[in-house]
């Protein structure tokens, strides 16, 4: 409790300050992404109030395309120095992530209105943070070659965490555009049986011309992780080094799990009568009809390995007691045809509707039980949808807007299911302070659950479940303020046969209505050259007993910002020193389940009331940005409760560096 006293008083104490507060200042860094969680739109929203990088003024624009992959969404290059020390790539999609102590490894969103509930990403959704998807693909226009360079590295060799991303982009001519993106995270981890090792990359092009555009993008997400088990006694971590702290699966078992994903995307739309900008490539005049096609490919195989499948850890073993192999295999191929009409002037009045139809051919696999111990079977399903899709939008000006979209599965596996999305936004300008942006968002969906949800065949789990559909209803609101950096959102959702993994780490499905609400606040208080970074999170769920939530969740960063300059050279360099905490109130976190690769209900272990605190230093010269940070410095002093999974412990205290160079011919 004495924990939570102070970290209150450090949230209200600023606020005395904030009259002195300039018209605009510094603001964290958040990537730019596509179909994604509202915390990492507002995020977007929230950086372009930033002052630019000069050093990649000469790249023209970027964005992403929307859910139905029709429209370009603006976003602007995350290349800002603001607590730079945040380097994790899972943070820039939500703000907080509960994973199993080593970055690397699965992990689930503790903002519920984060989460991926998409019945196609079961295999893969608790490493989706990490993968290059079709959604969150980021085109770029520019009129010079762009390359950035990013590297961090904390530990000793034998126990190191090292992330490497290369980024490069470049244009052919003025209309087309190619490039390509390389991340890895090599993480040994200071306890045994953490390693993770994710390789993933992109490439991808565009072509914009007056009629024609095109895109292009394939992603190739390798991830490889060992299993722990979780901690045989939480007390261990007290009593032993993290290298020899004993855990549920061992040498003996050399358990690993390991996903492959692979995607291909090709988009093309014609437009008679289209004619882009020659300068910013924006479309200047717009046709009334456009005409495209929209293909998409992408598979997910997901393998887990364990040595020893009799131990503590399984109840049950299926096919064999000498060894583990289980494999799961998941394919989704779909072709959109569309048309999309539109009429008035890009920029003032617009209106405009469209529709179309798309195919989607599923392929699923898995190897099963047999009728005997030892005899293993091979699975395999297809299963065909067809569906209508539509879309209706209203600009009035560049300042007020509206638009809704819509699924409708009319044939095949999921005849019946339907999600319909909305949309109205109002920016309004004031004369000192900025522009401030209003936007209502809402979701209503009914569709079938995955297919894993009632089918699953492995070693030390089977089952064949029959659930109903899953009814979701989710409205939100968001008040965004660049000039003053901070927003602030409230949602809620209703979820009637929510489907859940529940405490026996097999499906559930709860009857009936559960409601969700949330409201986060972000805020950046500035007095002199201090800044203080808030980012609250507040939320409960209706029934704890089926989705346990933390109550409240914070993470801020107090840091000292000046800009040194020197006369001599006419050199300048950035300059920020401070320290950062996050905690978030007791509850019931979700565990993990190693042979499903899933997180799962357990109402055995509250976790939370425990800070995690950093200190950190940035430097920026020219187009390098440098962060120097000890990572977990409490770890020790304040008690031992380092969980954000029950029984699989955070790293201890590390020193830990990196650094970003932008440059371009």
């Amino acid at each position: 409790m004495r924990h939570w006293l102070a970290y209150i008083i450090l949230l209200i104490l600023p606020l005395t300050l904030s009259a002195q507060e300039p018209d605009t200042m510094p603001l964290r860094k958040g990537p730019p992404s596509g179909a994604i969680p509202q915390e990492a739109i507002v995020k977007q929203r929230l950086m372009s109030a930033r002052k630019p990088d000069t050093t990649i003024v000469k790249v023209s624009r970027q964005w992403t395309l929307s859910a139905d992959f029709t429209t370009e969404i603006p976003v602007p290059l995350d290349t800002a120095f603001s607590l730079f020390n945040r380097y994790r790539l899972t943070d820039d999609q939500s703000d907080f992530n509960a994973y199993l102590g080593n970055y690397g490894l699965p992990l689930y969103q503790i903002n519920f209105f984060d989460r991926d509930w998409n019945p196609d990403r079961f295999l893969c959704s608790h490493y989706l943070p990490f993968m290059h998807t079709p959604a969150r693909t980021r085109f770029v226009n520019t009129m010079v070659p762009f390359t950035e360079l990013g590297w961090s590295n904390a530990g000793g060799r034998s126990k190191a965490e090292q992330t490497f991303r290369v980024r490069h982009s470049q244009n052919i001519n003025r209309f087309m555009n190619f490039g390509l993106i390389f991340d890895i995270v090599y993480s040994i981890g200071q306890y045994s049986f953490q390693k993770a090792i994710d390789k993933n990359f992109l490439l991808h092009g565009s072509y914009n011309g007056n009629a024609y555009t095109g895109y292009f993008s394939a992603g190739i997400n390798n991830h490889e992780s060992e299993e722990s088990g979780g901690l045989i006694n939480d007390e261990d971590i007290s009593r032993y080094s993290p290298e020899d702290t004993p855990f549920v699966l061992n040498d003996l078992n050399n358990a690993q799990s390991r996903l492959k994903n692979r995607y291909i995307m090709l988009v093309q739309r014609y437009t008679p009568g289209g004619k882009r900008d020659t300068i910013t490539g924006d479309m200047a005049k717009t046709g009334p009809v456009t005409f495209s096609y929209i293909g998409l490919y992408e598979w997910n195989k997901r393998r887990y390995l364990d040595s020893y499948p009799l131990s503590a850890l399984y109840d049950t073993v299926m096919i064999s007691r000498t060894s583990t192999q289980d494999s799961l295999h998941q394919s989704l191929l779909s072709n959109t045809v569309r048309v999309d009409f539109a009429a008035g002037s890009t920029g003032r009045f617009r209106i405009g509707a469209g529709a179309g139809v798309r195919s989607e051919l599923r392929g699923f696999a898995m190897v099963a039980p047999g009728d005997s111990l030892t005899r293993q079977d091979t699975v395999t399903s297809n299963m065909n949808s067809l569906v209508l899709t539509g879309k209706v939008f209203n600009n009035i000006g560049d300042k007020f807007g509206w638009s809704a979209s819509g699924d409708l599965w009319f044939q095949g596996y999921r005849a019946g299911d339907f999600v319909v999305d909305g949309r109205i936004y109002k920016d309004f300008l004031t004369s000192k302070k900025g522009l401030i942006t209003w936007d209502a968002t809402g979701s209503f969906a009914s569709y079938t659950p995955s297919f894993w949800y009632s089918t699953w065949g492995s070693n030390n789990f089977t089952w064949q479940l029959d659930h109903n559909r899953e009814l979701r209803l989710t409205v939100g609101s968001s008040l965004l303020w660049p000039e003053r950096n901070m927003s602030l959102r409230f949602d809620y959702a209703i979820v009637d046969n929510f489907i859940y993994m529940g405490s026996d780490a097999t499906p559930a499905q709860h009857e009936g209505g559960l409601s969700v609400i949330s409201i986060s606040a972000r805020k950046d208080i500035i007095f002199w050259k201090l800044h203080f970074d808030n980012t609250v999170l507040l939320q409960q769920s209706s029934n704890s007993d089926v989705l346990s939530l933390p109550l409240a969740t914070l993470r801020s960063a107090f840091f000292f910002d000046h800009l040194f300059k020197f006369k001599s050279t006419a050199g300048e360099m950035n300059f920020q020193l401070g320290a950062e905490a996050m905690i978030h109130t007791q509850y019931y976190a979700m565990n993990y389940m190693p042979a499903t690769g899933r997180y799962f209900s357990q109402s055995d272990k509250e976790i939370g009331n425990y800070p995690f605190i950093n200190a950190f230093l940035n430097v920026k010269i020219k187009r390098t940005r440098i962060f120097i940070m000890v990572d977990h410095l409490n770890s020790g002093m304040t008690g031992y409760e380092y969980f954000l999974v029950p029984s699989n412990p955070l790293n201890v205290r590390m020193f830990r560096y990196g650094f970003a160079w932008t440059f371009y011919d």
